[in-house]
């Protein structure tokens, strides 16, 4: 009876778990609304505009966290506080290059290739995790370990530049991660937003040279699709994903997860009408396969206690 009543308690998190990945399984429709427009540009006014929306929720609903973490680091020990200001300027690097990068893929190459940076995301994390955290690895996690390689292997015989980008956006998007779980000891909602006024602090000084051969004005249609963006595919998703990270595990978070990649493939061919190799297809399969192994035996898996997952595009989640 407890069980059941655990399970329909927890209906509220499951579905705003849920609903955040199928938003940002959707965010090609605005980033192709921005098509047009220089990635530089589209990285720019994004940054600025989800900087605000941060700054005005940490100011109104999050004093407290923000009052803790300045606590926290003011109180640290020296090494720690350097270790913070490090990792937070080295997340801050490494969003700026995976939301331009991605920005990029999918506009000027392809969905596929960002889909498939986003399904490699997690085992190269793993082994990230296995190098530079001593975090133990299961025998089928290496199984789908080699899996991942081969299908890279595939993608690379048959076009190198899909390959190299892809790896670009998963290894960015795993170093980022690294530097989460080091930082777990603070509000994530906090140190996303100073990670992103310190993106925002790298890329202002060259505007003029992101938008540097832009041939569309910039019009009420630009700042309606970046509006978008930021609030409904930045911002909203954040919170819904931190609301179910109150009660869900991060492993069912990081289950979840693969709902972005998935719908993006989807799309990809239905909708925006992609065309794929028989080398693709059998290299989207060794992947794919490679997920469902990596993921087996989850109640055996050791939780990590950092309840952290970041889900694709440069959008961080966030954890307790």
């Amino acid at each position: 009876m407890s069980y059941t009543l655990n399970t329909i308690d927890k209906k509220p998190y499951y579905a705003a778990g849920l609903a955040a990945f199928i938003i940002w399984g959707f965010i090609p429709f605005p980033l192709k609304a921005l098509a047009a427009y220089p990635s530089g540009q589209i990285l720019y006014f994004r940054v600025a505009l989800s900087v605000v929306l941060l700054l005005l929720i940490c100011l109104v609903f999050r004093k407290k966290q923000v009052k803790s973490t300045l606590a926290s680091v003011k109180s640290s020990q020296p090494k720690d506080r350097r270790k913070f200001i490090l990792y937070t300027f080295l997340g801050g690097a490494l969003l700026t290059v995976n939301w331009l990068s991605f920005i990029y893929v999918i506009n000027h190459i392809n969905i596929q290739t960002g889909s498939f940076s986003y399904l490699l995301c997690p085992i190269i994390t793993a082994v990230l995790g296995f190098l530079l955290l001593k975090e133990e690895l299961r025998l089928n996690q290496w199984i789908a370990i080699a899996l991942s390689a081969i299908s890279c292997a595939l993608i690379g015989s048959g076009e190198i530049t899909s390959l190299l980008f892809s790896l670009l956006i998963a290894l960015s998007y795993a170093f980022y991660l690294i530097t989460q779980r080091i930082l777990k000891d603070y509000d994530k909602i906090v140190l996303l937003t100073l990670q992103l006024l310190l993106s925002f602090a790298f890329i202002g000084p060259f505007y003029s040279y992101f938008s540097a051969g832009a041939t569309t004005a910039l019009g009420p249609d630009f700042y309606l699709n970046i509006g978008l963006l930021s609030a409904a595919f930045t911002v909203l998703p954040l919170f819904l994903n931190l609301f179910a990270l109150k009660e869900l595990t991060s492993g069912t978070i990081g289950i979840l997860m693969y709902i972005n990649p998935i719908l993006n493939f989807i799309m990809a061919f239905l909708y925006f009408g992609e065309e794929t190799t028989t080398l693709k297809v059998l290299a989207y399969l060794i992947i794919f396969i490679s997920v469902i192994i990596y993921n087996l035996n989850l109640k055996g898996r050791k939780k990590r206690g950092d309840g952290l997952v970041i889900p694709p595009v440069g959008t961080t989640a966030v954890g307790k």
